[in-house]
């Protein structure tokens, strides 16, 4: 069985990478284009758009606060091994939705595109497993 101290680890990583992949949040109007590109869409529309991509880089920064900050309170107390298990969940839901909610079209045949889904696809795994993991110590 996986050691609680490697375990912490790989929470810290992960909360590093989450407060980083947070922080990315901040291009994504620019070099996703969205003046231009959600010119056509609703008042209401265009603002969910980006206020829900603001709440999901606030969500995805906090839990990377909580890995960065207290992984052994998620591995070693019920309340934290029900957070990892929910947020396995999370993770395992995003990753699915890597397959089957975006088309392959977006990145097959593309080399920069194919890259960021297998880099994206290899991180929402990681994060499913290290989250289930954590969830099942007893």
């Amino acid at each position: 069985m996986i050691q609680q101290g490697i375990l912490a680890i790989h929470l810290q990583v992960i909360g590093g990478l989450l407060i980083a992949l947070s922080l990315l949040h901040i291009v994504f109007p620019k070099y996703f284009n969205w003046k231009d590109e959600l010119a056509g869409l609703s008042l209401i529309n265009k603002q969910i758009m980006m206020i829900h991509t603001l709440f999901i880089a606030i969500a995805v920064l906090l839990i990377g606060v909580l890995c960065l900050h207290s992984p052994e309170e998620l591995i070693t107390t019920d309340l934290g091994r029900t957070i990892s298990f929910g947020l396995g969940l999370f993770w395992l839901v995003r990753l699915l939705v890597q397959f089957f909610g975006y088309s392959s079209k977006l990145w097959k045949g593309k080399s920069f595109e194919t890259a960021v889904h297998l880099v994206f696809s290899a991180f929402w795994s990681y994060l499913t497993i290290i989250f289930f993991t954590v969830s099942l110590l007893t």
